[in-house]
């Protein structure tokens, strides 16, 4: 009776009253549909069950099939892929800023192709010639036996290619390359990109500095100069609009390191084709420093630029070793009566001797102020050009004479010989340029450079003492330096397109004096100077009918045709 009572009760309690299906439907008063009030609940279709079922099913198939084929039947493949391969990171070699010339003519930059046997995509490239010393040469990225970078970036080696390292280098990217066992390259991603190096401009002429070159090789080759140098900057600012060196190196050459004998013969030849005779050659200048001592004679009333000197061809004082003898210093040639315009023009030691050293009733500058006025114009000095390895030069001076000649005491004929730029006189090429352009610009040292964009270094300059380089001393080396065009020792220059102003020298070398640096300096135009040039060449014979004026004046009927615009008032 219990249990079938118990029974009863259980399927009672199984059973669902119709009421009760309809409860929630029921329009219950006020109720609220937001809460699902008055609304039927419904069971999911068996359909969307049914395709929700199929659709996992054929995931888990899909993902069963590639675990399949990756574990069952390419697992030996890939565990043995997975051992071999490798991540790499790689650099991604970035391009090098270009140099440009004023006019944007291309004078370095990147050639695209990998070079034989180079480990980089593409190669430094160079105008050429004359322009090597200037630019420079690059080492490029190299690595060791084992495949692995030691340098990672091209440096600068020389010239404006290591000076402006830091700006012109750029920054390597880098990328990670997965490679197997033989060196197939499987996948790789770039985690770094590069970013090129920014370019130059610089305020060369590269059409009138090719020009240049070739006029110097020229006369180096055919007449027996050793080398040469010139050049040319702007006397308002300090830009530098030629630079050459002659000989020189190729900097492509260089710069692969693969020709072993052609460079052998650059570190061989005695001509010394890696020295920048522009910057770090040192020269004994000869008379082209008399422009400078003419101003200090004027600066510390030596002489009245108007008094008059006798040149009959030599001065006689008491030989010091001896006394029953004379030592005797020669001018060139017999100049007569000069002043100092003429002084200049015809280029009279005499004149100098006594103004430099004094004689008889002449008094002189002394050799105090000779280094003083030789110090002023920047001689014995770095210019702080913008290029790397410049030497300063030397102003013989008693302390000098007792460092190199010990036991030796300071003598007038040593005063004598400095004042006409020989004994230990040594100066480069860009100092000279530097000096003469502040003759020209009526005072001030210029900063030589040559980034057209650098503001900062074209301000850079030194006011001199306007005592010494007042104009009416000026107006008297300005004139020299015509009238030696004009009439003197630097008529070759005599051009009729362009008024120049120059002095020439001629310094003896070598105890035998059979040969000669010949140089001349000047700035053009005579009335509005706006370029100063100084050009030197180098050992040559003593007999030569050609000198540095040669070069100039090639130099001035080429830009006469082909940039005339330089020779503008």
């Amino acid at each position: 009776m219990t249990f079938k009572k118990f029974k009863r009760n259980k399927k009672r309690s199984t059973f669902v009253e119709t009421d009760e299906i309809f409860l929630d439907s029921k329009n219950l008063q006020n109720f609220d549909r937001q809460q699902f009030e008055g609304r039927i609940e419904t069971p999911i279709p068996r359909t969307t069950i049914n395709f929700l079922g199929s659709f996992f099913l054929v995931v888990v198939l899909i993902f069963g099939a590639r675990l399949s084929y990756l574990q069952v039947q390419n697992g030996e493949a890939y565990r043995e892929r997975s051992e071999n391969n490798t991540l790499q990171k790689i650099n991604i070699f970035t391009e090098r800023g270009i140099i440009y010339d004023r006019n944007k003519v291309e004078l370095a930059w990147n050639k695209k192709g990998e070079a034989e046997n180079t480990p980089v995509p593409y190669t430094r490239a160079y105008l050429s010639p004359g322009f090597s010393h200037m630019l420079g040469y690059v080492s490029y990225p190299a690595k060791d036996t084992q495949g692995i970078y030691w340098q990672t970036e091209f440096i600068g080696k020389d010239g404006l290619e290591k000076q402006y390292q830091e700006k012109i280098k750029g920054v390597n990217g880098a990328k990670i390359i997965e490679t197997d066992a033989r060196g197939v390259i499987h996948s790789f991603n770039i985690i770094n990109i590069p970013k090129a190096g920014d370019d130059l401009l610089t305020s060369i002429d590269s059409s009138i500095q090719t020009k240049l070159f070739n006029l110097i090789k020229n006369l180096s080759e055919n007449n027996g100069f050793t080398g040469g140098s010139a050049i040319i900057i702007d006397a308002r600012n300090g830009e530098i609009l030629a630079s050459t060196s002659f000989p020189e190196y190729d900097s492509e050459i260089l710069s692969l390191g693969k020709d072993i004998n052609l460079i052998n013969s650059y570190l061989t030849d005695k001509r010394k084709f890696f020295l920048d005779r522009t910057v770090s050659g040192l020269y004994t200048p000869g008379s082209i420093v008399k422009p400078f001592f003419a101003l200090g004679a004027l600066a510390e009333n030596v002489i009245n630029p108007t008094k008059k000197i006798l040149s009959t061809g030599s001065i006689s004082i008491p030989n010091p070793y001896f006394p029953d003898q004379k030592t005797v210093f020669r001018d060139w040639r017999v100049n007569g009566w000069t002043d100092m315009a003429e002084a200049l023009a015809v280029s009279s030691d005499i004149y100098f001797y006594e103004i430099g050293g004094g004689f008889e009733e002449q008094k002189g500058l002394g050799i105090a102020n000779i280094e003083k006025y030789a110090t002023l114009f920047g001689f014995g000095d770095k210019t702080m050009v913008d290029l790397p390895d410049e030497t300063k030069g030397t102003i013989p001076s008693p302390e000098w004479k007792a460092l190199n000649f010990k036991g030796d005491p300071w003598r007038i004929g040593d005063t004598y010989h400095t004042a006409i730029g020989q004994y230990g006189f040594q100066v480069t090429p860009i100092e000279m340029a530097r000096a003469v352009a502040a003759i020209a610009n009526g005072g001030k040292l210029l900063t030589p450079h040559f980034i057209l964009d650098d503001t900062e270094k074209e301000n850079l300059f030194s006011v001199l003492d306007p005592n010494t380089v007042k104009k009416e001393y000026l107006d008297v080396v300005h004139d020299g330096m015509r009238k030696a065009v004009t009439y003197g020792t630097a008529v070759a220059l005599n051009v009729p397109y362009v008024q120049v102003a120059a002095k020439t020298g001629t310094a003896q070398l070598g105890i035998a004096k059979n040969k000669v640096n010949s140089w001349v300096i000047g700035f053009f135009p005579y009335e509005n100077p706006k370029y100063a040039f100084a050009i030197m060449m180098e050992a040559g014979p003593t007999n030569n009918s050609v000198s540095a004026s040669t070069v100039v004046r090639g130099l001035l009927d080429w830009m006469s045709l082909n940039r005339p615009e330089y020779f503008s008032e």
